[in-house]
């Protein structure tokens, strides 16, 4: 088997370790999967400057007691999409706080990340069946493949979304184990959920971005937690617009972009529940309506991820519908890639996000961080983020009138969208930045390991969800 998220060098990992306890907690193993070591901040004075020091002193109170325990995160990938850029910062965040994180893929090759971005598509009520040769195939096969060789030991473990989820019952995994979901599963398909429920059910809970996200059948503890994004990242650095501009300088030279003129940005990987298609049809219908000098562009920015193997063939689609459209820009897999998307948030005049289903959007997150006035659709996470008309602007995701008229207003009435990028970044400082979700898993592991008796107070309910 031809493995694909080679992504580091192979690590050797001892022996797995014993069960002894050491002040309470539990020596961490970790052997047989791909671990990823990215590097975090140094100072926690560093957070104290964007969020205060109450908060990151409320962080310390709560660490303390958890110093030295593991934490183990596994996922599909370490490069592309919002999971693996959480990971990217929460992990590094809870080691300076003296939480022993840890953070590991499984691996996979073409044939596994195309059943399970079937796998996605169905959880999220739409895509092609799956068969019974990729489900026992492709997806099993991979997994026991990878679980063969597979140990953790840990305080408390969670396995992000359906690709390891099977993990659970093929890998010798100690310690408290969690399935978190970080897509909307409000009306999946039968045939998956089925599938997979017998596999969540096996865990000691699971967590979700929001309540209507929960599927049917779960008998285990459900938790709510919203994901966020790192104040610190280069991504989502405040630029001066000349500083912007200087970063952006090699991208607009080679695409032929005119700093002067108007930008949308449209920053997502290429995926049909973007929804993207209507993106471009709203800014086309947009240059129907009136001519504007300077005529506003419409840039697209998307990565590939290695767990994503259908974005080419819909950047594909989106090439042949804007035809020879002189406004229309596709970037691909750009170079220095996160102080550009920051960059270009900082100086478009309007960044526009109607995907038709989407489990939260971290990219509208860090869009508001950034002020930029948000179009964005009145789904899933979205809505979590965007108040109609206080932080941006939301809309039905295939209306193309509405999207296009939310369009002119952001360019016809510049004081009041400049007004929705300040509430919008106030917004996201209040709820949606790194050290609240390091504060929720923090809550979530003191309980699983004993060291605060009360449950969390983002679980759903009192009893077992969906008994």
């Amino acid at each position: 088997m031809t493995f694909l998220n080679d992504t580091t060098d192979a690590l050797e990992f001892p022996p797995p370790p014993s069960e002894t306890r050491n002040g309470g907690g539990r020596h961490e193993g970790l052997a047989g999967l791909e671990e990823h070591r990215p590097e975090g901040p140094f100072r926690l004075s560093d957070y104290e400057a964007v969020i205060g020091r109450e908060r990151v002193d409320e962080l310390r109170r709560l660490a303390e007691p958890l110093t030295g325990r593991g934490w183990v995160n596994v996922n599909s990938t370490a490069v592309g999409g919002g999971v693996a850029e959480m990971l990217r910062s929460v992990v590094p965040l809870a080691q300076l706080l003296g939480v022993g994180a840890r953070w590991c893929t499984i691996r996979g090759n073409r044939e596994f990340f195309q059943v399970t971005k079937k796998f996605h598509n169905l959880l999220q009520g739409a895509g092609t069946p799956v068969s019974l040769d990729e489900i026992f195939g492709s997806y099993l096969d991979t997994i026991e493949e990878n679980a063969c060789e597979a140990f953790i030991a840990s305080d408390l473990t969670v396995i992000h979304d359906p690709q390891p989820a099977a993990m659970i019952m093929n890998a010798p995994i100690r310690g408290n184990v969690i399935w978190r979901c970080h897509i909307d599963t409000s009306a999946p398909d039968k045939t998956v959920w089925r599938f997979l429920l017998p596999y969540i059910n096996h865990y000691d809970g699971a967590v979700f971005t929001m309540p209507e996200f929960v599927g049917p059948g779960l008998n285990i503890p459900v938790y709510e937690i919203t994901p966020c994004i790192d104040p610190l990242a280069p991504k989502n650095r405040h630029y001066t617009r000349n500083e912007a501009l200087d970063v952006l300088q090699p991208l607009f030279e080679a695409h032929d972009v005119d700093p002067d003129r108007p930008i949308f940005a449209a920053i997502s990987r290429y995926d049909r529940h973007k929804n993207q298609a209507t993106i471009l049809k709203a800014f086309q219908r947009l240059g129907e309506e009136r001519a504007r000098d300077p005529r506003p562009y419409l840039v697209f920015i998307g990565n590939t991820a290695s767990d994503d193997p259908e974005g080419g063939d819909v950047l594909n689609e989106l090439r042949q519908q804007a035809g020879d459209d002189p406004d229309v820009r596709f970037c691909v897999n750009v170079e220095d890639n996160d102080r550009v998307v920051g960059a270009l948030m900082s100086v478009a005049r309007g960044f526009v996000h109607v995907s038709t289903k989407e489990g939260f959007g971290l990219v509208v997150a860090e869009a508001l961080w950034q002020g930029a006035p948000v179009i964005g659709s009145r789904v899933g996470g979205i809505k979590r983020q965007v108040i109609d008309g206080v932080t941006g602007h939301l809309v039905d995701p295939l209306d193309v009138d509405a999207i296009a008229s939310r369009m002119a207003a952001v360019l016809d009435d510049v004081d009041a969208a400049a007004a929705l990028g300040r509430e919008g970044r106030e917004h996201v400082r209040r709820n949606f930045l790194l050290p609240e979700l390091l504060k929720r898993y923090l809550l979530l592991m003191s309980h699983y390991s004993r060291v605060r008796a009360e449950e969390p107070p983002f679980r759903y309910g009192d009893d077992a969800h969906g008994s």
